[in-house]
């Protein structure tokens, strides 16, 4: 009998991503899994407190290895807030569809909406914190008070157009998911404007363009 090896984070990830677009069965306990891979099963909870917490935490891991991927990059400091943004939805849906398969193994199909969700809380933290960070310019209320809720409220109106854009891609058939790519552009521009009270013309692209692709299915 070959003796347990050490674990890591990473490689448990990586387990679990091939175990679910494999042939085989899911393990039904973090016991069967640890010993379909050969490791002990006290070490998975170093990490991990169960396969739905594991699940999370691999979708929040796009979203950690988005920004640092961008953060490397030199011209990222100097972009505007706009484009920080629109480099993290480039970057984050090229990591998504690399690992196609697995989102949508995880995320379509007949899964329940609310264990969807689920699986993308810890993502969401991520990015709420990511946006509170990026320094969104917008209309000051001179109330701490109302000024906390505004920002909640942009965090979270970001949070459903990435949820929005999500959609989106998972239903896009253009090659390449270039039609995800004009709606990002497109949805973000709009976004910004409505923040910054000038949405008139890029609302409307944007109405045009969702309105276009609708007409076409």
């Amino acid at each position: 009998m070959s003796a347990k090896k050490k674990i890591t984070q990473e490689k448990i990830i990586s387990c679990y991503m091939d175990d679910v677009l494999s042939e085989e069965s899911l393990a039904q306990s973090v016991y069967a899994f640890a010993k379909r891979h050969n490791f002990e099963e006290s070490e998975f909870y170093q990490f991990f407190n169960g396969f739905d917490h594991l699940q999370e935490e691999i979708f929040a891991a796009f979203g950690h290895n988005t920004i640092s991927m961008i953060q490397q990059s030199d011209a990222y400091a100097q972009y505007e807030t706009q484009q920080k943004l629109l480099s993290f939805y480039f970057t984050f849906f090229e990591l998504l569809t690399a690992n196609r398969s697995y989102v949508m193994a995880q995320l379509s199909g007949n899964k329940d909406k609310l264990s969807v969700l689920k699986s993308l809380g810890a993502l969401r933290r991520v990015f709420v914190k990511y946006i509170e960070q990026l320094g969104v310019v917008h209309v000051d209320f001179k109330s701490d008070q109302l000024n906390k809720l505004r920002d909640k409220g942009v965090a979270e109106s970001m949070w459903m157009q990435l949820l929005v854009t999500l959609k989106f891609w998972m239903e896009d058939r253009s090659k390449g998911f270039e039609k995800t790519d004009i709606f990002i552009e497109k949805s973000i521009k709009a976004q910004f404007d409505l923040i910054d009270t000038a949405p008139v013309q890029s609302v409307f692209d944007l109405a045009k363009f969702l309105w276009k692709e609708n007409s076409m299915v």
